[in-house]
This record gives C-alpha cells, sequence and structure tokens, in this order.
C-alpha cells in the first residue's frame, strides 16, 4: 500500500498484525510491522486503532483500499504518534467521516491538521471524493467536539479547505 507523506509525518498503512499486536500488547511486534518505535499509548487504549482497521476493512471490500492509517513522525528517529482513517466507505451523500487521534504530547503542534490535510488530498485524488465529515475538538462545544462537513476542491489548491477550518477550530 502507498505511503501518504507530508513534510513531517508519513501515513502508513494500519495493519492487520500491526492491529493485533497492539491488541495483545506486544510493543515490540508492531514497531517491527511498523519500521518505527510504538510507545505504551497505543497499547493502553488500541480502540481507535481497532476501529479504524475495521472500518477500513469494510472499505476495501467494497473497492475503498487504505483508509486506516498509524500517523508517524519522519523522524529520525522514526516514531508513531497518533492514528487517522476513514470510519468506512463514502456515505449516500458520498461524503467520508475522518478521525484522528494524537498522542498527547504531540498535541498542539499541527500534526492533526497536517495528517488530515494530506488524507482529504489522497482520497481525493485516488478516489474523486471531495467532500469529507469531521469532528473537531472545541472548547466551545458542551461535548468537546464540532461536526463540520468540507468539501475540497479538484483543482490546484490542495488543503485548501482543511487549513481553513484549521482556522476556525482548536484541532491538534
Amino acid at each position: 500500500m502507498e505511503l501518504v507523506r507530508t513534510h513531517r509525518l508519513e501515513l502508513a498503512a494500519l495493519t492487520g498484525p500491526f492491529a493485533d499486536a497492539l491488541v495483545a500488547g506486544d510493543l515490540g511486534a508492531a514497531a517491527a510491522e511498523l519500521r518505527a518505535s510504538v510507545g505504551r499509548w497505543h497499547a493502553t487504549d488500541p480502540s481507535h486503532l481497532v476501529q479504524l482497521r475495521l472500518a477500513a476493512e469494510a472499505a476495501a471490500a467494497v473497492g475503498f483500499d487504505g483508509f486506516a492509517r498509524v500517523v508517524v513522525l519522519a523522524g529520525p528517529p522514526r516514531r508513531a504518534i497518533g492514528s487517522i482513517g476513514f470510519h468506512g466507505p463514502p456515505d449516500d451523500r458520498g461524503r467520508l467521516e475522518l478521525g484522528c487521534r494524537i498522542h498527547p504530547a504531540h498535541r498542539g503542534r499541527g500534526y492533526g491538521v497536517e495528517a488530515a490535510t494530506a488524507l482529504i488530498d489522497w482520497a481525493t485524488a485516488r478516489f474523486g471524493i471531495t467532500r469529507f465529515l469531521l469532528a473537531v475538538p472545541s472548547r466551545r462545544a458542551a461535548h468537546g467536539l464540532v461536526p463540520i462537513e468540507i468539501e475540497t476542491d479538484r483543482g490546484d489548491r490542495r488543503g485548501a479547505g482543511i487549513h481553513g477550518l484549521a482556522a476556525m477550530v482548536e484541532w491538534e
């Protein structure tokens, strides 16, 4: 599966063996599969990774492969700092729902926005999808999340939709 890259990050495939190793608490096997260091944080609550993996399998079954990713700081050293992916195939309105989780020690540095921009641009280029749903953190929301729908351009303005979004919310 192709690697999605940004200036600082790599969005590596979230494979079955990687998810299985985390659920089993085997950080060594997870790190070997990813070829990057993996901290205890991922194994403490692997639910987001497992959910992304299951959603990715469902999406792949209908022709949308590559939807679940591990966010890796490009380093050196390479290390896993989060997870990102789409929560299944496009809905009946052609939208993909995006979820992203960044390790608390790496929040506030723009990694979430950078990873989301890259994955949205990848989905637009690869599948022609231009509509996305995101639940973004906001101190102004009662439950801490604000649902946002964005539509991207298919032209030269890669990432324009999410960069505008980043100015509106406090996304990691």
